[in-house]
C-alpha cells in the first residue's frame, strides 16, 4: 500500500516560461533575459584593532546594475528602449517546482520590474538561417523581485530605498538623514 506523503519539500526545477514587458502592458518581444547581481559598494577598512584589512558593505548601496536583453531579432518594439528617458519593463514568469511529497509540479510566479536607463543597444550580427541576438543593456535604478506573490528585495536608489524580505533596510538611516 502506497503512503501519500503530505507536501513537503518544494524542488525548484525550471522556468517554465517568461515574457518582457514595457510599462507592464507591450510585450516586447521574444527574448532572453539576464537579471543583474546584487553587488554592495565596499569600504576597505584597516587599522589598529584590526588584525588586517577587510572590505565590508556600505548597507543599501549597490554597485551599478544592469539589465540585459538579448532578442532573437531586430525589432521596432525594442528599439523604443534607446529613447534617454527612464523605462519601466516588467518580467513575468512561471517557475515550476517539484513537490516530494506529491510529486505533483507547483507552479509559481515570478515577476520583476525594473525602472532603469538605457546603456547600450546592439543591432546584432547578420548571419543567414540564424538569429540576429541584439542586446539591449539597461541601467537599473528601481528593482522589485516578486515570487510566488511574496515580495523579496526591492532597491530604489534615487528614493533610498531597501527592503529585502519585507524589512526596510534603510529607514533607521533615512530617519537619521532627516529623510
Amino acid at each position: 500500500m502506497s503512503q501519500i506523503l503530505p507536501s513537503t519539500n518544494l524542488i525548484p526545477a525550471v522556468l517554465t516560461n517568461a515574457k518582457v514587458y514595457k510599462d507592464g502592458v507591450d510585450q516586447l518581444g521574444v527574448a532572453t533575459v539576464e537579471a543583474p547581481d546584487f553587488e554592495y559598494l565596499t569600504e576597505s577598512i584597516s587599522g589598529l584593532g584590526i588584525a588586517g584589512e577587510m572590505d565590508v558593505p556600505v548597507a543599501g548601496h549597490f554597485k551599478s546594475m544592469a539589465l540585459k536583453i538579448k532578442w532573437n531579432t531586430a525589432n521596432d518594439k525594442a528599439v523604443v528602449l534607446l529613447q534617454p528617458v527612464g523605462h519601466h519593463i516588467e518580467v513575468r514568469g512561471n517557475i515550476q517546482e517539484l513537490d516530494a511529497g506529491s510529486g505533483k509540479f507547483v507552479n509559481k510566479a515570478v515577476k520583476v520590474v525594473a525602472k532603469s536607463l538605457p546603456k547600450k543597444i546592439g543591432i546584432g550580427k547578420f548571419e543567414p538561417g540564424k538569429k540576429m541576438e541584439p542586446e539591449t543593456e539597461l541601467e537599473i535604478y528601481y528593482y522589485k523581485l516578486w515570487l510566488g506573490g511574496r515580495e523579496l528585495v526591492e532597491v530604489d536608489k534615487l528614493n533610498f530605498i531597501f527592503r529585502l524580505d519585507g524589512i526596510d533596510q534603510l529607514a533607521e538611516v533615512r530617519a537619521n538623514l532627516g529623510m
